[in-house]
This record gives structure tokens, C-alpha cells and sequence, in this order.
């Protein structure tokens, strides 16, 4: 399926009341923001005003992480502000401007304020790991998609796509983060999400 057809099956879902809410999810290292980028971009190449909201920058800081005793699964459901970002996904369905936060990744924090939805924006992109997840909170979320898409890309994969990520960034413990961590927030994703609209198993990168 192209990146058109896929624009085409979105823009042909009312957006209502006053948006469309467009989830891409999948596992760590699917392409999901790839995606979400590629979609927007062709959307507004129609005419259409879009944006990207990712679900990264609702990471709990690694203080919290520390206090909980969850810093070793960082990127798990639990270790996000999973109620916090349901808010924010009900409140794009206004018409108003809507300013979010975002994850830098080279420092390891979600920085706030630093994204916004234009008030014009009619059609908003929302990419992460956990937006069709079947356990509460994250099953709020479910009745305000108006379109879903899901990427499961094969395992081998996104295993090569994780090494390439932390070799990028330096990461030490790269393969035993993979093993402990990755490996079960992907086994996650697969096995615990609603099904989608639509589910693609690759997308060129």
C-alpha cells in the first residue's frame, strides 16, 4: 500500500468533532515516527493541515523512575504518565491550540511546552508504543481514534534497528537493554494491543 492510499483512507474519516486523531503504533524500532512524518508531510502536501504528536515526551523523568524502582524498564507501559497523556489526546479533539511535550532522547527528558497543535491543524498524527495497548488507562484512548494504524515489522528486524539505535547513542549495555527491556516492551505490544484499521509490516526507511 503507498503512502497515498494510506492519506486516502484517513482523509476519508470525518474529522470530527473539530479534528482527526490519527494513531500510529507499534513496537520500539517499528518506524512509527518515520511514518507519522512521511503521512503529514503528504497530507499537507494536499492541502490538508497536519501535525505529529508523539507519546515519548509522557516518560517519567529518571528520578521517578529511580524512586519506583523502575529505571531498568524504562519504556514499559508503567513507566509513563499514561493518565496525563490520555488528557492531552481528549484535548485535541477541540478546536483550540494544543501544546505538548517532547522527549529529547540525547538528554534522556520530556521537555514541556516544547510542541504545539495549531489551531488550524484538522488532522494530528499520534505515534507510540502503546496507543491501541487492552489494559486500562491506556483503553481511554481507544474510542478517540479516528483512524489506527499498526506496524509489526518482523523481529529480527527490529532487533538490528534497536542495535543500530544505542550504538548510535553510546549506550554500554546496548544488547542486555535489547534483551531485558526491549525484547519484552515489543512482546508487549504485540501480544496486548486492539487491533487496528489498518496493520502494515514494514515500511521502507
Amino acid at each position: 500500500m503507498t503512502f497515498d492510499q494510506i492519506c486516502a483512507q484517513i482523509l476519508d474519516r470525518p474529522a470530527a468533532p473539530h479534528r482527526r486523531l490519527v494513531a500510529v503504533a507499534g513496537p520500539p524500532a517499528s518506524g512509527k515516527s518515520t511514518l507519522a512524518e512521511i503521512l503529514a508531510a503528504r497530507l499537507s502536501q494536499q492541502g490538508e493541515h497536519a501535525a505529529v504528536v508523539p507519546m515519548d515526551g509522557f516518560h517519567l523523568d529518571d528520578c521517578l523512575l529511580e524512586r519506583d524502582g523502575t529505571r531498568n524498564r524504562k519504556g514499559a507501559p508503567h513507566t509513563f504518565d499514561a493518565d496525563g497523556f490520555c488528557r492531552l489526546i481528549t484535548a485535541l479533539q477541540s478546536p483550540d491550540p494544543i501544546v505538548f511535550p517532547v522527549f529529547d532522547r540525547t538528554r534522556e527528558i520530556a521537555v514541556a511546552g516544547a510542541g504545539r497543535v495549531e489551531a488550524r491543524c484538522s488532522t494530528v498524527l499520534v505515534e507510540g508504543n502503546y496507543l491501541l495497548l487492552d489494559t486500562p488507562p491506556w483503553t481511554k484512548l481507544h474510542d478517540l481514534w479516528t483512524f489506527s494504524i499498526a506496524l509489526h515489522p518482523p523481529m529480527d528486524l527490529l532487533i538490528n534497528r534497536l542495535k543500530a539505535r544505542w550504538d548510535a547513542h553510546g549506550k554500554p549495555d546496548a544488547q542486555a537493554w535489547i534483551d531485558t527491556n526491549d525484547v519484552p516492551n515489543i512482546t508487549t505490544v504485540l501480544t496486548h494491543s486492539a487491533s487496528a484499521d489498518l496493520t502494515l509490516n514494514e515500511i521502507d526507511q
